[in-house]
């Protein structure tokens, strides 16, 4: 995966989950040392740009579960040679998708209609505002709307099991994790 004079170049996002694979992600600790001198960072929190330009690797973090997130999904996937879903959310949907059994309308209607604490919304209306994202129905895992290359399981995946995956990936042999690195606490 070394690209012979230059450093690759890495993106990363979170849709819809809790932001700790990106914490994880912080966990290599000093190793991020050692990681900006291999790579060079595009879309991320720690560059804090907002769009993807192209990237040799991409790393997304949380489950689909709204119109912008396919939007952001799909415009990743085209400016990234190769996607890694990082985390439970992202490889099967996660906690959002605990929401899969019920009915979205119902809730949010009970929700805006019937809360205590709520009312004083007007008229304890579902907000409808252009600028909110359009939920789905359900809360899918990124490789239903995109193709995947790799998955990174965890909730979330430790910061070594990350690193080791990078470096390995980077370094162009085929990411392998195994307990116990790969753990499910």
């Amino acid at each position: 995966m070394i690209v012979s004079g230059r450093k690759l170049r890495v993106a990363t996002t979170s849709l819809a989950g809790c932001f700790g694979c990106h914490m994880s992600f912080l966990d290599i600790d000093e190793h991020l040392l050692e990681l900006v001198e291999l790579v060079e960072f595009d879309r991320s929190p720690l560059t804090d740009i907002k769009h993807c330009g192209p990237c040799d690797i991409g790393i997304i973090e949380g489950g689909v579960c709204n119109a912008e997130n396919v939007h952001v999904l799909r415009e990743f996937r085209k400016h990234c040679k190769i996607l890694i879903a990082l985390g439970a959310c992202a490889v099967t949907g996660g906690l959002p998708a605990q929401r899969n059994h019920l009915d979205v309308g119902q809730c949010l209607q009970e929700v805006y209609h019937t809360c205590i604490g709520v009312e004083s919304l007007p008229g304890g209306q579902v907000p409808n505002d252009p600028e909110l994202p359009l939920l789905l129905d359900k809360v899918h895992p990124i490789h239903e709307v995109v193709r995947v290359d790799y998955f990174i399981p965890g909730c979330p995946p430790s910061g070594e099991a990350i690193w080791k995956f990078l470096t390995d990936l980077i370094a162009g042999h085929t990411p392998r994790l195994s307990h116990p690195i790969l753990r499910f606490d």
